[in-house]
């Protein structure tokens, strides 16, 4: 039986140090990319071809997310950019994700295949939100780094967020977007977070605990995510689940050395 994340208790936003050293952080994970991804991500699992969808993060565009597609194609799949611009949220998307929806949608129906969502930061939140409204269409939802639950004042960005969205996060919109995301969506989900993020408070990133949901923390920056090599990693394992055999992320052998032991919100 799904359950719903706990409303109780105020979660802080991430630390003055972890917000300061976000930056460095994930520049240096950027510059280590080459290096370290070899070994993990030389072993990770070919894709079937079926279409990916992956969304930017809060003020991002598809540049952001150039190294996560290079790597989703080069496993065999048929990784799509957006194609919304700037991910201003709402103004991106449209007030119900129309725009969104109509996107999944026109892969959906050119391939014939349902189509996974990648989605990091924002991305990931938009991403659950249009899986509710297109389920048909859906195949999976990963997100990274996704504050899809509790307060959105449990950020480092939610005054940007404000200014640049237009959309104040105590207003009815937001609120019903969040009490919204805290139930399971009507799709298999996987929730990637780090305790060390410097954005977003991480425990606003997890799935609730359903059959149908898991949560995998890796070790890196917030805004170092779409090069994480454990991220990636873990986002070709669940891509590579058979549509209709999805099973939660192992974590034996070598692989325990890497993540952290699973947890629901």
């Amino acid at each position: 039986m799904a359950s719903a994340i706990p409303t109780g208790g105020a979660t802080r936003p991430p630390s003055a140090l972890l917000a300061l050293t976000e930056l460095p952080r994930a520049l240096a994970e950027w510059g280590s990319f080459s290096v370290a991804a070899g070994p993990l991500l030389a072993t990770a699992p070919r894709g079937d071809g079926h279409p990916v969808l992956v969304l930017p993060g809060f003020m991002t565009t598809d540049a952001s997310t150039a190294v996560l597609r290079r790597f989703l194609r080069q496993l065999g799949y048929d990784a799509c950019e957006w194609g919304l611009g700037r991910n201003l949220g709402p103004r991106a998307v449209g007030r119900e994700g129309e725009k969104l929806v109509a996107k999944i949608r026109e892969i959906h129906e050119r391939t014939g295949q349902k189509v996974s969502l990648v989605g990091w930061s924002l991305g990931g939140v938009l991403a659950r939100m249009a899986a509710r409204r297109a389920p048909d269409a859906v195949r999976q939802i990963i997100t990274l780094g996704s504050p899809f639950a509790g307060t959105p004042k449990a950020t480092t960005v939610w005054r940007l967020y404000e200014l640049m969205s237009g959309d104040r996060v105590d207003d009815r919109y937001t609120r019903g977007m969040i009490e919204e995301g805290r139930s399971p969506p009507p799709v298999p989900s996987t929730a990637i977070y780090s305790k060390e993020d410097g954005v977003v408070a991480w425990q606003n990133c997890r799935e609730p605990q359903c059959g149908t949901t898991d949560n995998i923390e890796v070790y890196g920056s917030h805004c170092g995510l779409g090069v994480n090599p454990a991220a990636l990693y873990a986002v070709a394992d669940r891509l590579a689940q058979p549509e209709d055999g999805w099973a939660p992320f192992k974590r034996e052998g070598l692989r325990s050395w890497v993540y952290p032991r699973a947890g629901h919100a």
